[in-house]
């Protein structure tokens, strides 16, 4: 693989890294980092220095469709007023500071990242297993550790509130499957046509 990273956007995610990571621990705790959004953050910063393919297409195949939205949402909420998915209903809280915010808007430059990598050096196809391996430890990490009113992952409900017509444990399987063949397989089989 060409050396195409140049010095300057690895030093300078690193050090928005050590400004983000005390201001997120203290603000919302360390399971806030258990969110996928933020797994892929701390992987691409990895990525940068070590341009590992692989991890690069585990982070597009797991989270780059749902920061993409993440986008729509919020750039459509800006354009127009209204609350769309609430991916992104954060970032217009006025109880959370603008310097608060603006560090989530990594979300923002996250994918154009991923998507300019991997038009560089393809798409590495072994991903979808690896990236369901790893959200099969995420997922119960988050069910059994994060509190169910922060719904990392949504692991107990979608969307803002823990939902409540099936047991805890059998939606936690359920999501187990739906990642992987929801989330991961599509983007996988768009991925693989789009950059192989």
């Amino acid at each position: 693989m060409d050396q195409t990273i140049s010095l300057w956007l690895p030093i300078a995610y690193t050090l928005f890294l050590l400004v983000l990571v005390p201001v997120y621990w203290r603000h919302y705790g360390p399971g806030n980092f258990l969110w996928f959004s933020d797994v892929a953050l701390f992987s691409v910063g990895i990525v940068l220095w070590t341009e590992s393919r692989l991890l690069l297409s585990m982070m597009a195949v797991g989270v780059l469709g749902l920061e993409l939205v993440w986008n729509l949402d919020y750039f459509g909420r800006l354009l127009t007023r209204r609350r769309l998915l609430g991916l992104s209903n954060y970032m217009f809280h006025k109880d959370k500071s603008l310097f608060l915010r603006g560090l989530s808007l990594f979300h923002v430059f996250l994918p154009a990242i991923v998507i300019w990598l991997l038009v560089e050096w393809g798409y590495d196809t072994r991903a979808i297993f690896y990236q369901t391996a790893l959200a099969w430890v995420v997922l119960p990490l988050c069910y059994l550790y994060t509190d169910p009113k922060e719904n990392v992952n949504w692991v107990f409900g979608l969307g803002d509130e823990p939902q409540r017509s099936i047991s805890p444990g059998l939606y936690l399987v359920l999501a187990l499957l739906f990642f992987p063949v929801g989330i991961y397989l599509p983007s996988h089989l768009l991925l693989q046509w789009i950059f192989n």
